[in-house]
């Protein structure tokens, strides 16, 4: 009698675990397809970001699954479009400290795209900085910083808290099926 209780167990486990793995590869490949969309317009890198992937950050509001797959598919598509080795490193990792966050403060839905617009607001500027050198004739360190914190943001208030609010609200609707 253990065994076949074990067995359910085991079943159920190893489906929960399928789900978990192929939730995460959808997103991360869809973080990809559209990092890439945002790259041949002109949009995925540099001081002006507003990267149509950005808005899945949301998606730990309903996952976690959404949060390897977040980082996977950012650190995929960095290599991707060719960004330089702080940027692949230190971008992924803002993008999976932003799916922490929200995941974090997921009984808040409005607040689901704070932590990755911090993230990257804070993160992104010292990337474009230190890993780029994009220093701007007659600024300082400390305004060309501020800047690209003013520019980031807005991209990031753009995909994060515009497009990503858009999409939390559309999936809410189907969260039960989907998720």
């Amino acid at each position: 009698m253990k065994t076949q209780n074990t067995q359910a167990v085991s079943f159920k486990t190893a489906h929960s675990h399928a789900l978990f793995l192929a939730q995460a590869a959808m997103i991360a490949a869809l973080y990809i397809v559209l990092t890439i969309l945002a790259n041949t317009l002109g949009l995925a890198n540099y001081m002006i970001q507003v990267r149509f992937s950005e808005a899945l950050t949301i998606l730990p509001y309903f996952t976690p699954a959404a949060i390897p797959g977040l980082f996977i598919g950012c650190l995929l598509s960095n290599i991707l479009t060719g960004c330089a080795l702080p940027d692949i490193i230190f971008g992924s990792l803002a993008t999976l400290l932003g799916a922490l966050g929200t995941y974090a403060l997921r009984r808040w839905k409005w607040c689901a795209p704070v932590c990755p617009i911090l993230a990257n607001t804070i993160i992104v500027p010292l990337i474009l900085v230190y890993g780029y050198g994009l220093l701007m004739e007659g600024m300082s360190l400390v305004q060309c910083l501020g800047f690209y914190c003013l520019t980031v943001g807005a991209g990031e208030v753009i995909s994060c808290g515009i497009l990503g609010m858009v999409l939390l609200t559309v999936l809410e609707k189907y969260k039960g099926r989907i998720f």
